[in-house]
């Protein structure tokens, strides 16, 4: 193997480099969406910006390839560094990390042109399936040999979230995308429904929640300086999480002929992921009471308390659009929109983005290029991701309640035309925040100011 590849956390920085260009690329693809809402012609006669294909890619890439990605490379990173050990092959990650990138890339280049499955958050071809599933089994055995040759006894709530985002993954990926029909990928009539959402609920809570938690749980005691405020109940709220969360994607299809007990059981335990929220959210901040003003100073821990302050009000409001009679107004508009924001930009992405700023000089030995991007980045996104949030609530209740009333979809649709150049307006804020990170994240590794021995020994100190 080349140098480059044996290189310790290597794969570490790629992951995260990597999962910064997607940032870009996916809000790119996003303020096409926002310009077809708003002029639809403004694209006529390029096929593969046609609306109904770039919006998987913006969905996908963001999904996968930002946040999905960029806390994958800090895992690589923690997991390790808390087993007091070494990543147990640095080249097995990098086969990992070609094989998840070749899966995202397939996004742009075969939904452009109609290769698709056509199901929502689960629109990859069964070639790029069958890619990520090889990267996440391999993760899990590279993580299972790191952790058998481990030198710290107690396994701390990060690494649990890690490996059982990748373990949830490698188990509900082929179900949710039923990879055992190769050329459809779908079940035939309304049951494709039920595994269509198994996924595409799992996807966000069994996959971006566990990496995204287990970042901050890394993160915030760090920079608080603090222990972490309870052990145990962050342990509780792991078990929390997986009882509760595999059930709840029936709650997107109340409206159809699915069996009521799973429409029950759906709702139910929507409206019970109040107890694993309020567990992670409460631990943390019990974890940075009295220091605040430290954490809130950091640039990483900003990012990352955000981030939970977004879990939070994602989680407030999930549960409750989860019930049928609020439904009725919510459902099929723009606030579920705004509600998917929140959850990967917000919850994902936040956290997402705190914990390079804050991993990337252990991995590179370099400072953070300029802490003052990282701010401005943090002030780009919140302004237009918040705007954004109460811009799509807005419009969704007009939506929802006109058709509620009885209204017509056409008269309504002009209604729509001033919130939709404010949603494009306000992606501009969050494109620019993700350039302005892109260049911080390059320049950290090419030009960063090496940090002396003392420095890095100091910043890799455990709590």
């Amino acid at each position: 193997m080349p140098n480059a590849l044996q290189k310790p956390q290597s794969a570490a920085t790629a992951f995260m480099l990597a999962g910064a260009g997607w940032f870009v690329v996916g809000a790119l693809y996003g303020m096409v969406s926002a310009i077809h809402l708003v002029a639809p012609e403004f694209f006529s006669n390029i096929p593969w910006l046609v609306f109904g294909r770039e919006r998987p890619i913006h969905v996908n890439t963001m999904l996968y390839g930002f946040t999905g990605t960029m806390l994958i490379g800090c895992g690589l990173y923690y997991v390790p560094a808390l087993l007091k050990t070494r990543l147990w092959s640095e080249p097995l990650a990098w086969v990992c990390f070609v094989l998840w990138n070749l899966t995202i890339l397939s996004g742009p280049v075969c939904f452009s042109f109609g290769y698709t499955q056509g199901r929502e958050y689960s629109e990859y071809v069964w070639a790029a399936d069958l890619m990520l599933m090889v990267a996440v089994v391999l993760a899990i055995y590279n993580m299972v040999m790191t952790v058998a040759q481990r030198n710290e006894s107690q396994l701390y709530v990060s690494v649990w979230y890690f490996f059982g985002a990748m373990l949830w993954t490698a188990c509900n990926y082929p179900i949710g995308n039923v990879m055992w029909h190769p050329k459809t990928g779908a079940m035939p009539g309304l049951i494709d429904s039920i595994f269509l959402w198994f996924w595409g609920h799992n996807l966000p809570g069994l996959l971006i929640t566990p990496l995204a938690t287990g970042a901050a749980y890394y993160v915030i005691p760090r920079v608080a300086r603090m222990p972490l405020n309870s052990h145990t109940l962050s342990l509780l709220g792991f078990w929390f999480l997986v009882a509760l969360y595999t059930h709840i994607g029936g709650h997107h299809v109340l409206q159809s002929p699915i069996p009521n007990w799973l429409k029950t059981v759906s709702v139910v335990d929507s409206v019970s992921m109040v107890f694993p929220v309020s567990i992670v959210v409460i631990n943390l901040w019990m974890t940075a009471r009295g220091v605040g003003r430290r954490v809130w100073g950091d640039p990483a821990g900003r990012l990352v308390m955000g981030g939970i302050v977004w879990y939070l009000v994602t989680c407030i409001q999930g549960p409750l659009q989860s019930l049928p009679y609020l439904q009725r107004v919510t459902h099929f508009n723009n606030w579920t929109i705004g509600h998917a924001h929140i959850a990967m930009l917000g919850f994902g992405g936040y956290i997402a983005l705190g914990a390079m700023w804050h991993i990337l000089p252990l991995v590179t030995g370099r400072s953070v290029y300029s802490n003052k991007l990282v701010n401005l980045q943090f002030g780009l996104i919140t302004f237009g991701l918040t705007g954004f949030f109460l811009d799509l609530t807005a419009v969704g209740l007009i939506q929802g309640s006109a058709w509620n009333n009885g209204e017509t979809v056409y008269r309504v649709l002009p209604e729509l035309a001033p919130f939709m150049i404010t949603r494009a307006g306000l992606g501009i804020f969050i494109l620019t925040g993700a350039l302005v990170g892109f260049y911080n994240a390059v320049m950290t590794v090419l030009g960063g100011r090496r940090l002396a021995a003392e420095e890095l020994q100091r910043a890799e100190e455990p709590v």
